[in-house]
């Protein structure tokens, strides 16, 4: 496939498949004015409408929910307040659905990117039941509504039920009318070609996210001036973008001053910018302010270290501001709070699966008469290394396969060594790891402070010796049994989402968090995604 761009201070033109298009001197400012607005106008009409009918879907969940629970669990002192009169009954439900509806929008679940992403949904709403039932219990105490505390808990379970459910499916027809064009912001990515081609790679595998790239603007940063430029691209470059995207489709234009025009006349509602300009740079204000000056949305990929997550604080002293940054979760308070949920989650769990340990011992034990436990050598926080426990699930000389196996897999380089139907493991060892019973054994190195519930996975010492300055800062928390990387894919995640996933959890971590993670961990071992 080939493209010529050329480019001069008065107009951009760009070849694509034997088609021409050219801009020429902008229209006047007030008819650039108009079409901004009709575009924003549009999109905030679908949006307004598609958000509509969540909300009414998703207040229908809990009348629905609610009333089964009030009509199942009607007993005792529950009478009192079903012979009420059915308007009474009725404003109950209406006063419980506004409030549900209210906590749903508070945890972020009518936001355009979290509607159609799976891995987020479920999560929140379940945030949302939880918010929603102290609300619940306080407007029954406030108004003296007579309903037991159980048949409240069971009203916000129904309608949480019923609402992932409905949610569920409402992904799944908007994925697929974005699949068509629908409910997407158009999207000029601005980037290197390499950051383009990462781009589009990430929101062709994302399509979840509502940004449908409409042309992209290859730059360049000049070394000896400093400024930012258009770039030209190569015909290995055009090949790579190719490999990824249909580029058919996707004019090149240049990057100036002129950006924001044309991006307004292509109908585009965002730029994303994938790298060279940086936030913090001179370049980027001056591009940031042309392009939401206009009213266009500027989105950023960034690495997942960066201070956006921290809480940012600005204090003046003498006329010099000073910018201080923290994450209130590494306070004294939160890290003995996760302890006692360490040492609560694991004890628990230790005492109700142990009938199934011992099953599984003697089971491993009759496979080949060799050890029960396998003990390895693995990094713990701040660099430490501990001895991890797990019950065997490979034969015995497994260690001395792994580097033969890793070079005939071309995995020599990757930071977890991982493979199907990898030759190393047990008759037993399926089963074990394919429901992470293997796993079980942790819970002893939880209780014994050297990992917890939920963190990044342990690495081995070659693998942390590999790490770089951004990926090393996952170590700065305690490894979990259970984390980002085991409920989001597992082994069939590549090494950059593993490597994502576990430095966002570092700067994101929460005990509301970890709870979510323990509950999407069983599904994750229920469905087996990834377990191999």
């Amino acid at each position: 496939m080939g493209r010529t761009v050329s480019g001069t201070s008065d107009s951009v033109s760009f070849e694509t498949g034997g088609e021409r298009a050219s801009r020429k001197s902008p229209e006047p400012s007030r008819l650039l004015t108009d079409l901004r607005s009709n575009q924003y106008s549009r999109v905030q009409y679908w949006r307004f409408f598609l958000n509509l009918a969540l909300l009414l879907c998703d207040t229908a969940m809990f009348i629905v929910g609610s009333a089964t629970a009030l009509l199942w669990f009607k007993h005792g002192d529950l009478a009192t307040f079903i012979d009420l009169p059915a308007f009474d009954t009725t404003l109950y439900l209406v006063v419980g659905a506004c409030a549900w509806a209210f906590c749903l929008w508070r945890v972020g679940i009518y936001h355009r990117h979290i509607m159609g992403d799976g891995y987020q949904l479920v999560p929140l709403i379940i945030k949302a039941a939880a918010i929603s039932w102290i609300v619940l219990c306080a407007v029954n105490y406030v108004f003296r509504v007579d309903v037991p505390l159980f048949t409240v808990t069971m009203m916000i379970l129904f309608s949480c039920v019923l609402t992932i459910a409905e949610r569920m499916l409402s992904r799944a027809v908007i994925i697929h009318d974005r699949s068509k064009g629908a409910y997407t912001y158009a999207t000029i990515v601005v980037g290197s070609p390499q950051g383009i081609a990462h781009t589009l790679r990430f929101l062709e595998d994302r399509q979840q996210l509502n940004y449908k790239p409409v042309a992209i603007c290859p730059i360049a940063e000049n070394p000896t001036i400093g400024a930012v430029e258009s770039a030209r691209l190569t015909d290995a470059e055009l090949d790579e973008l190719a490999s990824v995207w249909d580029v058919s489709d996707l004019p090149v234009i240049d990057y100036d001053d002129r950006l924001a025009e044309t991006a307004v006349r292509m109908k585009a509602q965002t730029v994303m910018v994938t790298d060279v300009l940086h936030r913090d740079s001179d370049n980027f204000a001056a591009f940031s302010i042309g392009i939401e000056s206009i009213g266009l949305e500027i989105a950023l990929l960034t690495s997942a270290a960066d201070i956006a997550g921290h809480q940012l604080s600005m204090r003046t002293l003498r006329g010099i501001n000073i910018l201080t940054i923290s994450l209130a979760q590494y306070g004294v308070t939160t890290r003995i709070l996760k302890r006692l949920f360490d040492i609560v989650v694991s004890s628990l769990l230790i005492v109700l699966t142990s009938p199934l340990m011992i099953g599984v011992a003697i089971a491993i034990k009759l496979d080949d008469n060799g050890p029960i436990f396998y003990k390895q050598k693995r990094i713990g926080l701040r660099g430490k290394p501990f001895e991890m426990l797990k019950f065997r699930s490979m034969v015995i000389n497994a260690d001395a396969l792994k580097a033969k196996l890793a070079q005939e897999t071309g995995q020599t380089d990757r930071f977890i060594f991982k493979m199907k139907d990898d030759p190393r493991i047990t008759k037993v060892g399926k089963f074990t790891r394919r429901f992470s019973v293997d796993e079980l054994p942790q819970f002893f190195n939880v209780l014994r402070g050297d990992m917890s519930v939920v963190g990044p996975r342990p690495p081995l010492p070659e693998e942390y010796a590999r790490y770089d300055q951004i990926y090393a800062t996952r170590m700065f928390v305690k490894p979990g049994i259970t984390g980002p990387w085991q409920v989001s894919g597992r082994s069939d995640l590549n090494a950059e989402e593993s490597e994502q996933l576990d430095v966002s959890y570092v700067q994101n971590w929460s005990i509301g968090g970890d709870i979510i993670y323990v509950f999407r961990t069983v599904g994750a071992v229920l469905g087996h995604k990834g377990a191999y």
